[in-house]
Protein backbone atom coordinates (compact mmCIF):
# COMPACT_ATOMS: atom_id res chain seq x y z
CA UNK A 1 0.00 0.00 0.00
CA UNK A 2 3.25 2.44 1.00
CA UNK A 3 4.72 1.73 -2.76
CA UNK A 4 1.68 2.26 -4.25
CA UNK A 5 0.52 5.50 -2.68
CA UNK A 6 4.18 6.84 -3.63
CA UNK A 7 4.20 5.96 -7.18
CA UNK A 8 0.91 7.74 -7.42
CA UNK A 9 2.05 10.62 -5.80
CA UNK A 10 4.82 10.88 -8.04
CA UNK A 11 3.10 10.30 -11.12
CA UNK A 12 0.56 13.69 -9.37
CA UNK A 13 3.63 15.53 -8.84
CA UNK A 14 4.65 15.50 -12.30
CA UNK A 15 1.27 15.58 -13.89
CA UNK A 16 0.28 19.08 -12.12
CA UNK A 17 3.97 20.51 -12.61
CA UNK A 18 2.99 20.25 -16.61
CA UNK A 19 -0.50 21.06 -16.20
CA UNK A 20 -0.19 24.06 -14.11
CA UNK A 21 2.89 25.33 -16.25
CA UNK A 22 0.64 24.98 -19.61
CA UNK A 23 -2.29 26.69 -18.05
CA UNK A 24 -0.05 29.15 -16.53
CA UNK A 25 1.21 30.03 -20.07
CA UNK A 26 -2.28 30.08 -21.16
CA UNK A 27 -3.58 32.28 -19.21
CA UNK A 28 -1.09 35.03 -19.86
CA UNK A 29 -1.14 34.94 -23.11
CA UNK A 30 -4.88 35.49 -23.23
CA UNK A 31 -6.34 39.01 -22.97
CA UNK A 32 -7.92 39.89 -19.63
CA UNK A 33 -10.99 39.83 -20.98
CA UNK A 34 -11.04 36.50 -22.17
CA UNK A 35 -9.51 34.91 -19.11
CA UNK A 36 -12.55 34.40 -16.61
CA UNK A 37 -14.07 32.05 -19.12
CA UNK A 38 -11.15 30.02 -19.76
CA UNK A 39 -10.69 29.03 -15.75
CA UNK A 40 -13.17 26.15 -15.92
CA UNK A 41 -11.39 24.53 -18.33
CA UNK A 42 -7.99 24.55 -17.34
CA UNK A 43 -9.80 24.16 -13.93
CA UNK A 44 -8.80 20.08 -12.42
CA UNK A 45 -10.61 17.98 -9.26
CA UNK A 46 -7.54 19.05 -7.07
CA UNK A 47 -6.72 22.60 -7.99
CA UNK A 48 -8.75 25.87 -9.56
CA UNK A 49 -7.91 29.30 -10.83
CA UNK A 50 -8.82 31.69 -9.02
CA UNK A 51 -7.73 35.92 -10.75
CA UNK A 52 -7.30 37.64 -7.30
CA UNK A 53 -5.13 38.21 -4.20
CA UNK A 54 -6.40 34.67 -2.83
CA UNK A 55 -6.33 34.18 0.79
CA UNK A 56 -2.61 34.85 2.99
CA UNK A 57 -1.21 32.44 5.21
CA UNK A 58 1.86 30.40 6.72
CA UNK A 59 3.74 28.48 4.67
CA UNK A 60 2.61 24.89 3.86
CA UNK A 61 3.14 22.60 6.64
CA UNK A 62 2.12 19.16 5.49
CA UNK A 63 4.37 16.60 3.50
CA UNK A 64 1.77 16.50 0.85
CA UNK A 65 1.38 20.30 0.43
CA UNK A 66 4.90 21.28 0.53
CA UNK A 67 5.78 18.80 -2.40
CA UNK A 68 2.52 19.94 -4.36
CA UNK A 69 3.94 24.18 -3.86
CA UNK A 70 7.40 22.79 -4.92
CA UNK A 71 5.99 21.01 -7.74
CA UNK A 72 4.36 23.95 -9.00
CA UNK A 73 6.80 26.54 -8.36
CA UNK A 74 9.38 24.60 -10.26
CA UNK A 75 6.68 23.89 -13.36
CA UNK A 76 6.17 27.72 -13.32
CA UNK A 77 9.44 28.89 -13.52
CA UNK A 78 11.42 31.82 -12.68
CA UNK A 79 9.10 34.15 -14.96
CA UNK A 80 6.90 34.60 -11.86
CA UNK A 81 7.24 35.91 -8.71
CA UNK A 82 5.51 32.80 -7.08
CA UNK A 83 4.82 32.69 -3.23
CA UNK A 84 2.72 29.72 -1.37
CA UNK A 85 1.19 29.45 1.57
CA UNK A 86 -1.27 27.11 4.01
CA UNK A 87 -5.23 28.31 3.95
CA UNK A 88 -5.51 28.86 7.57
CA UNK A 89 -8.39 26.52 9.00
CA UNK A 90 -8.13 23.96 6.39
CA UNK A 91 -6.09 20.60 6.23
CA UNK A 92 -4.12 20.23 2.73
CA UNK A 93 -5.72 23.39 1.84
CA UNK A 94 -2.64 25.72 0.10
CA UNK A 95 -2.81 28.82 -2.01
CA UNK A 96 0.00 29.13 -4.89
CA UNK A 97 -0.03 33.48 -5.46
CA UNK A 98 1.52 34.76 -8.93
CA UNK A 99 1.58 38.06 -10.73
CA UNK A 100 0.65 37.60 -14.80
CA UNK A 101 2.91 39.25 -17.36
CA UNK A 102 0.31 42.42 -17.24
CA UNK A 103 0.05 42.93 -13.67
CA UNK A 104 -3.39 40.74 -13.39
CA UNK A 105 -3.29 38.24 -9.84
CA UNK A 106 -3.68 34.75 -10.25
CA UNK A 107 -3.94 32.69 -7.73
CA UNK A 108 -3.82 28.72 -7.84
CA UNK A 109 -6.16 26.54 -5.38
CA UNK A 110 -5.21 23.47 -4.32
CA UNK A 111 -7.16 20.96 -2.35
CA UNK A 112 -5.68 17.32 -2.15
CA UNK A 113 -8.18 14.74 -3.73
CA UNK A 114 -8.45 11.64 -1.34
CA UNK A 115 -6.70 9.00 -0.86
CA UNK A 116 -6.97 6.16 -3.21
CA UNK A 117 -9.43 3.55 -1.50
CA UNK A 118 -8.57 -0.21 -0.36
CA UNK A 119 -9.89 -2.77 -2.52
CA UNK A 120 -12.59 -4.58 -0.36
CA UNK A 121 -10.84 -7.93 -1.49
CA UNK A 122 -7.44 -6.32 0.10
CA UNK A 123 -8.04 -6.95 3.50
CA UNK A 124 -9.78 -10.34 2.88
CA UNK A 125 -6.53 -11.42 0.99
CA UNK A 126 -4.14 -10.11 3.91
CA UNK A 127 -6.33 -12.15 6.33
CA UNK A 128 -6.00 -15.55 4.49
CA UNK A 129 -2.50 -14.85 3.77
CA UNK A 130 -2.11 -14.41 7.66
CA UNK A 131 -4.24 -17.84 8.25
CA UNK A 132 -2.39 -19.79 6.09
CA UNK A 133 0.87 -18.74 7.33
CA UNK A 134 -0.18 -19.56 10.73
CA UNK A 135 -1.79 -22.67 10.02
CA UNK A 136 1.85 -23.99 8.08
CA UNK A 137 3.77 -22.39 10.91
CA UNK A 138 1.71 -24.45 13.72
CA UNK A 139 2.26 -27.48 11.42
CA UNK A 140 5.60 -27.09 10.47
CA UNK A 141 6.52 -26.60 14.42
CA UNK A 142 4.19 -29.75 15.33
CA UNK A 143 5.96 -31.77 13.09
CA UNK A 144 9.53 -30.41 14.47
CA UNK A 145 8.11 -31.25 18.29
CA UNK A 146 5.91 -34.01 18.31
CA UNK A 147 9.36 -36.42 18.22
CA UNK A 148 10.77 -34.14 21.27
CA UNK A 149 7.13 -34.87 22.89
CA UNK A 150 7.50 -38.57 22.38
CA UNK A 151 10.93 -38.77 23.02
CA UNK A 152 10.04 -36.90 26.64
CA UNK A 153 6.97 -39.50 27.07
CA UNK A 154 9.19 -42.42 26.92
CA UNK A 155 11.49 -41.20 29.08
CA UNK A 156 9.31 -40.57 31.74
CA UNK A 157 7.49 -44.05 31.04
CA UNK A 158 10.87 -45.61 31.72
CA UNK A 159 9.90 -46.84 34.94
CA UNK A 160 11.69 -49.66 37.31
CA UNK A 161 10.11 -52.27 35.61
CA UNK A 162 12.12 -51.52 32.55
CA UNK A 163 9.52 -52.04 29.96
CA UNK A 164 10.48 -49.65 27.43
CA UNK A 165 8.11 -47.62 24.93
CA UNK A 166 9.97 -47.36 21.60
CA UNK A 167 10.13 -44.07 20.44
CA UNK A 168 10.05 -43.26 16.22
CA UNK A 169 13.14 -42.66 14.90
CA UNK A 170 11.68 -40.01 12.32
CA UNK A 171 11.86 -36.11 11.88
CA UNK A 172 14.86 -33.88 11.55
CA UNK A 173 18.15 -35.81 11.49
CA UNK A 174 18.37 -34.23 15.01
CA UNK A 175 16.17 -35.86 16.60
CA UNK A 176 15.97 -38.83 14.66
CA UNK A 177 19.71 -39.43 16.05
CA UNK A 178 18.23 -38.83 19.93
CA UNK A 179 15.17 -41.25 19.50
CA UNK A 180 17.63 -44.41 17.75
CA UNK A 181 20.11 -43.15 20.65
CA UNK A 182 17.85 -43.24 23.33
CA UNK A 183 16.18 -46.48 22.48
CA UNK A 184 19.49 -48.00 22.22
CA UNK A 185 20.40 -46.45 26.12
CA UNK A 186 16.60 -48.55 26.97
CA UNK A 187 17.94 -51.80 25.01
CA UNK A 188 21.58 -51.55 27.00
CA UNK A 189 19.79 -50.75 30.36
CA UNK A 190 17.37 -53.93 30.36
CA UNK A 191 19.92 -55.89 29.24
CA UNK A 192 22.41 -54.89 31.98
CA UNK A 193 19.32 -55.25 34.84
CA UNK A 194 18.92 -58.53 32.98
CA UNK A 195 22.51 -59.87 33.63
CA UNK A 196 22.37 -58.58 37.41
CA UNK A 197 19.47 -60.54 37.95
CA UNK A 198 20.63 -63.44 36.11
CA UNK A 199 24.00 -63.14 38.43
CA UNK A 200 21.96 -62.85 41.90
CA UNK A 201 19.96 -65.65 41.06
CA UNK A 202 22.66 -67.72 40.10
CA UNK A 203 24.51 -66.74 43.23
CA UNK A 204 21.07 -66.92 45.01
CA UNK A 205 20.80 -70.63 43.48
CA UNK A 206 24.22 -72.03 44.25
CA UNK A 207 24.74 -70.81 47.89
CA UNK A 208 21.13 -72.72 48.55
CA UNK A 209 23.69 -75.67 48.99
CA UNK A 210 26.46 -75.13 50.82
CA UNK A 211 24.06 -73.56 53.31
CA UNK A 212 22.23 -76.80 53.26
CA UNK A 213 25.33 -78.59 53.69
CA UNK A 214 26.71 -76.02 56.51
CA UNK A 215 23.24 -76.92 58.25
CA UNK A 216 23.50 -80.59 58.65
CA UNK A 217 27.20 -80.04 59.86
CA UNK A 218 26.12 -77.89 62.35
CA UNK A 219 23.44 -80.53 63.21
CA UNK A 220 26.06 -83.14 63.75
CA UNK A 221 28.46 -80.74 66.01
CA UNK A 222 28.46 -81.93 70.15
CA UNK A 223 28.88 -78.26 71.10
CA UNK A 224 25.50 -76.56 71.48
CA UNK A 225 26.79 -73.49 72.35
CA UNK A 226 28.81 -72.96 69.12
CA UNK A 227 25.97 -75.10 67.32
CA UNK A 228 23.69 -71.96 68.25
CA UNK A 229 25.86 -69.66 66.96
CA UNK A 230 26.22 -70.95 63.62
CA UNK A 231 22.36 -71.85 63.11
CA UNK A 232 22.02 -67.78 63.59
CA UNK A 233 24.51 -67.22 61.09
CA UNK A 234 23.33 -69.30 58.74
CA UNK A 235 20.41 -68.06 58.81
CA UNK A 236 20.92 -64.42 58.50
CA UNK A 237 23.18 -65.74 55.43
CA UNK A 238 19.96 -67.01 53.86
CA UNK A 239 17.56 -64.09 54.89
CA UNK A 240 20.18 -61.62 52.83
CA UNK A 241 20.44 -63.97 50.13
CA UNK A 242 16.51 -64.15 49.97
CA UNK A 243 15.99 -60.39 50.56
CA UNK A 244 19.08 -59.35 47.66
CA UNK A 245 17.24 -61.85 45.01
CA UNK A 246 13.61 -59.92 45.67
CA UNK A 247 15.34 -56.30 45.07
CA UNK A 248 16.91 -57.48 42.31
CA UNK A 249 13.58 -58.44 41.19
CA UNK A 250 12.17 -55.12 41.86
CA UNK A 251 13.71 -53.11 39.64
CA UNK A 252 13.35 -55.58 37.21
CA UNK A 253 9.68 -54.45 37.54
CA UNK A 254 6.38 -56.94 38.99
CA UNK A 255 4.74 -59.10 36.75
CA UNK A 256 1.55 -58.82 38.49
CA UNK A 257 -1.19 -57.06 36.72
CA UNK A 258 -3.49 -54.79 37.80
CA UNK A 259 -6.62 -56.00 38.85
CA UNK A 260 -10.45 -55.14 40.74
CA UNK A 261 -9.70 -55.41 44.33
CA UNK A 262 -11.15 -53.99 47.25
CA UNK A 263 -8.16 -51.79 49.28
CA UNK A 264 -9.97 -51.95 52.56
CA UNK A 265 -10.35 -55.52 52.69
CA UNK A 266 -6.77 -56.08 51.72
CA UNK A 267 -5.85 -53.44 54.68
CA UNK A 268 -8.25 -55.33 57.22
CA UNK A 269 -6.57 -58.52 56.64
CA UNK A 270 -3.27 -57.44 56.87
CA UNK A 271 -4.39 -55.78 60.67
CA UNK A 272 -5.64 -58.81 61.61
CA UNK A 273 -2.44 -61.00 60.82
CA UNK A 274 -0.54 -58.69 62.82
CA UNK A 275 -2.96 -58.84 66.28
CA UNK A 276 -3.61 -62.79 65.45
CA UNK A 277 0.30 -62.60 66.17
CA UNK A 278 0.03 -59.92 68.83
CA UNK A 279 1.32 -57.10 67.30
CA UNK A 280 0.17 -53.59 68.24
CA UNK A 281 -0.97 -52.41 64.68
CA UNK A 282 -4.48 -50.29 64.29
CA UNK A 283 -6.64 -49.23 61.43
CA UNK A 284 -8.17 -46.21 60.65
CA UNK A 285 -10.34 -44.55 58.35
CA UNK A 286 -11.33 -46.45 55.20
CA UNK A 287 -11.24 -46.09 51.01
CA UNK A 288 -14.96 -47.13 50.47
CA UNK A 289 -14.53 -48.48 46.55
CA UNK A 290 -12.98 -51.43 44.88
CA UNK A 291 -10.20 -49.35 42.54
CA UNK A 292 -7.65 -51.16 39.98
CA UNK A 293 -4.55 -52.52 42.30
CA UNK A 294 -1.43 -54.51 42.29
CA UNK A 295 -2.19 -56.39 45.49
CA UNK A 296 0.38 -58.09 46.04
CA UNK A 297 2.75 -55.58 45.64
CA UNK A 298 0.66 -53.17 47.68
CA UNK A 299 0.55 -55.72 50.53
CA UNK A 300 4.13 -56.35 50.40
CA UNK A 301 5.13 -52.58 50.53
CA UNK A 302 2.76 -52.21 53.57
CA UNK A 303 4.22 -55.25 55.40
CA UNK A 304 7.58 -53.62 54.87
CA UNK A 305 6.36 -50.67 56.35
CA UNK A 306 4.58 -51.90 59.10
CA UNK A 307 7.84 -54.74 60.14
CA UNK A 308 9.86 -51.34 60.44
CA UNK A 309 7.29 -49.98 62.29
CA UNK A 310 7.12 -52.37 64.79
CA UNK A 311 10.95 -52.82 64.92
CA UNK A 312 11.82 -49.72 65.54
CA UNK A 313 8.41 -47.81 67.42
CA UNK A 314 6.97 -51.14 68.57
CA UNK A 315 3.76 -50.45 67.17
CA UNK A 316 2.01 -48.99 64.16
CA UNK A 317 -1.03 -47.19 63.49
CA UNK A 318 -1.78 -47.23 59.73
CA UNK A 319 -4.39 -44.75 58.41
CA UNK A 320 -6.70 -44.63 54.67
CA UNK A 321 -8.51 -42.52 52.94
CA UNK A 322 -9.71 -41.46 49.62
CA UNK A 323 -8.60 -37.92 48.36
CA UNK A 324 -11.01 -36.01 46.23
CA UNK A 325 -8.87 -35.99 42.99
CA UNK A 326 -9.01 -39.72 43.33
CA UNK A 327 -5.55 -40.69 44.80
CA UNK A 328 -5.67 -43.28 47.90
CA UNK A 329 -3.45 -42.16 50.32
CA UNK A 330 -1.87 -44.87 53.50
CA UNK A 331 0.24 -43.81 55.96
CA UNK A 332 2.09 -46.23 58.68
CA UNK A 333 2.94 -44.20 62.02
CA UNK A 334 5.20 -45.68 64.41
CA UNK A 335 6.18 -44.18 68.15
CA UNK A 336 9.92 -44.65 67.91
CA UNK A 337 12.76 -42.11 67.61
CA UNK A 338 11.99 -40.98 64.03
CA UNK A 339 14.60 -40.74 61.45
CA UNK A 340 16.98 -37.39 61.32
CA UNK A 341 16.00 -34.95 58.77
CA UNK A 342 18.85 -35.25 56.42
CA UNK A 343 18.58 -38.83 56.31
CA UNK A 344 14.92 -39.04 55.53
CA UNK A 345 16.20 -40.25 51.61
CA UNK A 346 19.08 -41.81 52.36
CA UNK A 347 17.15 -44.67 54.14
CA UNK A 348 15.62 -45.62 50.83
CA UNK A 349 19.05 -46.49 49.40
CA UNK A 350 19.83 -50.84 49.44
CA UNK A 351 21.95 -51.63 52.06
CA UNK A 352 21.68 -48.18 54.42
CA UNK A 353 20.96 -48.51 57.82
CA UNK A 354 20.86 -46.09 60.34
CA UNK A 355 22.07 -48.96 63.07
CA UNK A 356 26.10 -48.63 63.59
CA UNK A 357 26.23 -52.20 64.19
CA UNK A 358 26.70 -54.83 62.29
CA UNK A 359 24.18 -57.01 63.63
CA UNK A 360 21.68 -58.34 61.14
CA UNK A 361 18.95 -58.54 64.20
CA UNK A 362 18.96 -55.00 65.14
CA UNK A 363 19.75 -53.47 62.03
CA UNK A 364 18.28 -55.34 59.67
CA UNK A 365 19.94 -55.90 55.91
CA UNK A 366 18.61 -52.16 54.67
CA UNK A 367 16.87 -53.92 52.11
CA UNK A 368 13.31 -53.29 53.49
CA UNK A 369 12.56 -49.63 52.53
CA UNK A 370 14.93 -49.81 48.85
CA UNK A 371 12.05 -52.56 48.44
CA UNK A 372 8.90 -50.75 49.67
CA UNK A 373 9.80 -47.84 47.32
CA UNK A 374 10.81 -50.14 44.02
CA UNK A 375 7.28 -51.84 44.30
CA UNK A 376 5.92 -48.52 44.79
CA UNK A 377 7.29 -46.70 41.57
CA UNK A 378 6.26 -49.91 39.73
CA UNK A 379 2.85 -49.07 40.89
CA UNK A 380 2.97 -45.58 39.52
CA UNK A 381 3.04 -44.27 43.50
CA UNK A 382 4.95 -42.30 45.55
CA UNK A 383 6.31 -43.14 49.23
CA UNK A 384 7.48 -40.35 51.54
CA UNK A 385 9.10 -40.41 55.28
CA UNK A 386 8.30 -37.56 57.38
CA UNK A 387 8.89 -37.14 61.23
CA UNK A 388 5.46 -36.79 63.00
CA UNK A 389 4.61 -34.31 65.51
CA UNK A 390 5.08 -35.62 68.84
CA UNK A 391 7.28 -38.14 67.63
CA UNK A 392 7.46 -41.18 65.52
CA UNK A 393 8.03 -41.72 61.82
CA UNK A 394 5.08 -41.30 59.65
CA UNK A 395 5.43 -43.10 55.94
CA UNK A 396 2.58 -41.88 53.72
CA UNK A 397 2.10 -44.02 50.59
CA UNK A 398 0.47 -42.84 47.70
CA UNK A 399 -1.29 -44.36 44.70
CA UNK A 400 -2.67 -43.10 41.87
CA UNK A 401 -5.64 -45.59 41.29
CA UNK A 402 -8.42 -45.84 38.58
CA UNK A 403 -11.70 -46.94 39.26
CA UNK A 404 -12.65 -50.40 37.49
CA UNK A 405 -14.67 -48.60 35.29
CA UNK A 406 -12.08 -46.59 33.69
CA UNK A 407 -10.36 -49.60 32.80
CA UNK A 408 -12.51 -50.30 30.48
CA UNK A 409 -12.90 -46.87 28.36
CA UNK A 410 -9.36 -46.75 28.85
CA UNK A 411 -8.89 -49.79 26.83
CA UNK A 412 -11.63 -48.56 24.34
Amino acid sequence: MTERNEANTNVMMGYIEREVASSVALLDRLSPAERPAWLPRLARRSYTFMLDEGVKGAPPDSVLSARVAASMLEGIGARYDVAANAVPGEPEHIQVHLKLMDGMPLTIDYRPPPRIPVSPWFPLAMLGQLAVLGACSWLAVRLVTRPLHQLAQAADALGPDLKPQRVPEDGPSEVSRAARAFNAMQDRIAGYLAERIQILAAISHDLQTPITRMRLRVDLMDDESQQGKLRQDLQAMESLVREGLAYARTLHGIEEQPRRADPDALLDSLVCDYTDAGQRVTLTGAIGRECLLRPQALKRVLGNLTDNALKFGGSADITANLQADGRIVITVRDHGPGIPPEALEAVFQPFHRLEASRNRETGGTGLGLAIARQLTLAMDGELLLRNAEGGGLEARLVLHALEPELKTLAHR
